[in-house]
């Protein structure tokens, strides 16, 4: 029994985790690292993430600074970033690349709130797919006489204890990245 909690905790915790790094990658106006993470460069024919090729810094709250290891690949950083798709837009000094974090406009604000709570819905599908495996689990592991029908219920008691703190985290996590956004 407590091999089955365990487990199903295990797999809520990678669910909010998947959700934190979901959410770190969206954009709210200020500058953060974590908005490059996904940048893949182009490195001698390898693509390789950004970070292993460049020193990536927050210059203030609206500019990140990418300092490449090797100076001639800064071309290819600054095509890399372009690509991503992230609407930055570096500026090369020749040597180092200063990407300008433009503000969002209210309406984008309010397009980003709904994407972070349809992330926040399937984060919520995730726990209960884990709690109702959980479940299953543990019924199986009931009728082959592994425990009794009352370690059964409080297993299942203490599995759905765990769904709600999961799910009463994955609404303070929204909550938060909803004030980030929306703060002008």
């Amino acid at each position: 029994m407590e091999q089955i909690l365990k487990e199903t905790r295990s797999k809520m915790d990678k669910s909010i985790e998947a959700l934190r790094n979901e959410l770190s990658r969206i954009r709210t106006g200020k500058a953060t690292t974590a908005l490059l993470d996904n940048v893949k460069v182009d490195y001698y024919g390898t693509l390789t993430p950004i970070r292993q090729v460049a020193n990536v810094t927050v210059l203030d709250s609206h500019a990140l600074s990418v300092t490449p290891w090797d100076k001639s690949q800064i071309q290819a950083i600054d095509k890399a970033i372009l690509n991503a798709d992230l609407g930055l837009n570096p500026v090369s000094d020749g040597t180092n690349l200063k990407i300008p974090i433009p503000l969002l406009t209210e309406e984008r604000r309010k397009d980003l709130v709904k994407l972070i709570k349809k992330f926040g819905e399937d984060c919520r599908i995730a726990i209960r797919n884990v709690r109702r495996d959980g479940n299953e689990h543990l019924k199986r592991a009931e009728k082959e006489k592994k425990m009794t029908e009352d370690e059964l219920k409080e297993a299942e008691d203490r599995t759905q204890k765990l769904t709600n703190e999961h799910i009463s985290l994955i609404d303070d996590i929204l909550k938060h990245k909803e004030k980030e956004i929306m703060e002008v």
